[in-house]
């Protein structure tokens, strides 16, 4: 492949067939870490556990996956990323199928940790490849084509798992199920031929090797409101896709099967018109206004907050209004990812991408997915007391239960709302950021490659 000249971006000639590939992988992904969210009342009922320690489990996975995901990252901006990708894919397979042979909550909760190390190596790598497999005007097309894996494995997930439970009449097939692709697409991982770092920017980057890449990270002004915006973002989404199912159940009185494809409407299909719709309106509005993407996001968020807030608000409605008023909400929010994923790439080195977006993704998990769930549960355990306190009831039923488990559920607008003011922020400093990273690469870059115009800094 040709190296990069000024003011000359180049697409790798094998990316659209690598891209495809991480699509694949990516659907996997999410279609193993939903599996605990959709036969969670069955575990419940089994193990005779809370809702905290529901969330728990949802916790505990994002922790371990954010603390595994730095030093995951920081490989894979200095190593293989298609062995990375490739290992990291065959691992968490694995451990999916042993997850559906423990017997006890706390073999389980381990298990599910060690799928979420193998799952901490997939996402900083892909993100960084694409970053050098697309020219900066067709990421956000790539990064949704990239992020569908998301809405397709949820949709994949939520359709299906609840006939497997049927089907084989154990919540445990599907974590046998799920380890069979996952383990076939590690083999591909291996033989992607990869860019080299930086192939795909307008100027060649140095190859020396960068000093204090977190701290240069961070000292990126738009990252860390980005990083704000996803923790925000990623509270809301893990609740959602944590309790959802079991909140229908309850609430709604839907067998688990009618619960799971009803989620899989709000959080899948939506997911499939929002990151397609999503990453092309991006581009737009790109080429338009320098921080376009990001007034896009805040503009989403701003949707989402109000239409999901409603759905909440207005208690036991018809279900089909539910999760139609819900879905739009979701639906925009998927804007969050083809906006702000790309963001990221924006605003920081191409050498630095990968460790960059497993610093995003620490923030995202330890503070945002990590309490989505635990928080949520914790606090449906409270308002279920509070209900029955408020009944004079001496027992716990199913009913409280369910009253305390919606009621909780309202911090999902609540933390969809403090992610668009954390956009609009970000959005303030992104044009200088930009330029910033931009004048950065061409004062490494060699004398020959400098484009005239662009001052280095």
């Amino acid at each position: 492949m040709p190296s990069p000249i000024a003011g000359q971006a180049t697409q790798a000639d094998n990316a659209w067939r690598v891209l495809f590939l991480l699509f694949l992988a990516n659907l996997f992904n999410f279609f193993d870490r939903t599996i605990p969210a959709i036969i969670i009342e069955p575990i419940r009922m089994e193990w005779h556990l809370s809702d905290f320690q529901l969330g728990i489990i949802g916790t505990a996975f994002t922790l371990v996956y954010a603390i595994a995901g730095l030093p995951l990252g920081r490989i894979a901006d200095n190593g293989s990323r298609r062995a990375l990708m490739g290992w990291g894919l065959a691992i968490w397979s694995g451990l999916t199928a042993i997850n559906g042979l423990m017997t006890s909550f706390w073999s389980f909760l381990i298990v599910r940790m060690g799928v979420g190390v193998g799952e901490a190596s997939y996402a900083p790598a892909a993100n960084s490849l694409i970053g050098d497999l697309f020219p900066a005007h067709k990421r956000s097309r790539a990064m949704g084509i990239f992020m569908l894996g998301l809405p397709l494995g949820l949709l994949l997930a939520y359709f299906t798992i609840g006939a497997m439970v049927k089907a084989f009449d154990s919540w445990r097939a599907p974590f046998f199920i799920a380890a069979v692709p996952g383990l076939v697409l590690a083999v591909f991982m291996f033989f992607i031929r990869e860019p080299k770092r930086g192939a795909a920017e307008s100027v060649q980057m140095s190859v020396e090797k960068i000093d204090r890449p977190i701290r240069k990270v961070l000292s990126v002004p738009t990252f860390g409101w980005l990083v704000l915006a996803g923790l925000a973002f990623n509270f809301a989404t893990y609740a959602t896709n944590s309790f959802m199912v079991p909140m229908l159940q309850r609430y709604f009185q839907l067998s688990l099967q009618n619960a799971a494809m009803a989620t899989g409407l709000i959080v899948g299909v939506t997911g499939l018109v929002g990151l397609t719709v999503g990453g092309w309106v991006a581009d737009k509005v790109h080429q338009r206004w320098a921080n376009g993407r990001l007034l896009l996001a805040a503009f989403s968020m701003l949707i989402a907050t109000l239409t999901t807030g409603y759905a909440l608000h207005a208690g036991r409605i018809e279900i089909g209004i539910f999760v139609g008023v819900f879905s739009i909400g979701w639906l925009f929010s998927y804007n969050f990812y083809t906006c702000v994923y790309t963001a990221i790439q924006d605003v920081v080195q191409p050498r630095l991408r990968a460790t960059a977006m497993a610093l995003f993704f620490a923030g995202l998990y330890l503070l945002g997915g990590g309490l989505g769930p635990v928080v949520v549960g914790l606090l449906s355990d409270h308002f279920a007391h509070a209900a029955m306190a408020a009944a004079g009831a001496e027992q716990m039923t199913e009913a409280f239960k369910a009253v305390g488990l919606h009621d909780a559920m309202y911090l999902i607008p609540v933390a969809i709302f403090l992610c668009l003011l954390f956009l609009l922020q970000a959005s303030r400093c992104f044009s200088r950021d930009a330029q910033r990273m931009k004048a950065g690469m061409v004062a490494d870059a060699p004398k020959e490659q400098q484009p005239e115009g662009v001052t280095a800094v």
